[in-house]
């Protein structure tokens, strides 16, 4: 079986159209073409060319997982799932279940993202620490269980949060003075203080803090 031809698509100019014996087979990125010495009038088997369309394949999911790490830094966990879940089938349309990939191939993305730096725990949580901390304020507490969800490991936490130049008092000041009109009831606003990670104590003394503040 021979290529016969080798176009570049209309809405990606980075990827490349491949027939095979007049028809099309498969698409690549223009990298991976070039990597792979693919050229018109070149002969396969069709062993050979199951494997091209793995590698298809590849590209197009590692293009995607690119795509989902650069909307936000994420961690490690959060990229294995996003790939878990495209090794599930897939309802289609007609209502016809497509196959999921292989899981052998969402390692191998995997592996060039973190080889390109594009997965890094440390990086990810340092986001994340100041990140939600400088938009709403986040206590400490809420901080190591969102990011322990996420599966960062203990210690790169702890890290990250001694790191940090912002504190409990400070951040439980930035949502008393988001939250004050809205809870209106003393107990109340203490209720969603706690309900955000902040001690009995912190919330007492910001309270009183602000309360000595209003009234001078």
């Amino acid at each position: 079986m021979k290529i016969t031809a080798i176009t570049v698509q209309a809405r990606n100019k980075n990827r490349v159209n491949v027939a095979v014996d007049g028809r099309y087979r498969f698409s690549l990125e223009i990298a991976q073409m070039v990597e792979l010495g693919l050229k018109t009038g070149a002969e396969f088997t069709e062993d050979e060319l199951v494997a091209l369309e793995e590698e298809s394949m590849y590209g197009k999911v590692y293009a995607r997982a690119l795509e989902y790490c650069f909307v936000r830094p994420r961690s490690a966990r959060e990229v294995r799932d996003y790939l878990y879940r495209k090794t599930r089938p897939r309802r289609q349309k007609d209502g016809a279940l497509k196959p999921g990939v292989s899981t052998g191939l969402t390692e191998r993305v995997f592996d060039r993202l973190v080889e390109k730096n594009h997965i890094d725990d440390v990086r990810f949580t340092a986001f994340w620490v100041e990140n939600r901390r400088t938009r709403q304020g986040s206590s400490a507490r809420k901080l190591a269980a969102e990011l322990h969800q996420k599966g960062v490991d203990r210690s790169i936490i702890d890290e990250a949060l001694a790191d940090t130049e912002r504190s409990d008092d400070t951040e439980i000041q930035k949502v008393i003075a988001k939250k004050a009109r809205v809870y209106s009831d003393p107990k109340k606003l203490m209720a969603y203080l706690a309900r955000q990670g902040f001690s009995y104590d912190d919330i007492k003394m910001a309270l009183e803090t602000r309360e000595n503040s209003e009234s001078d």
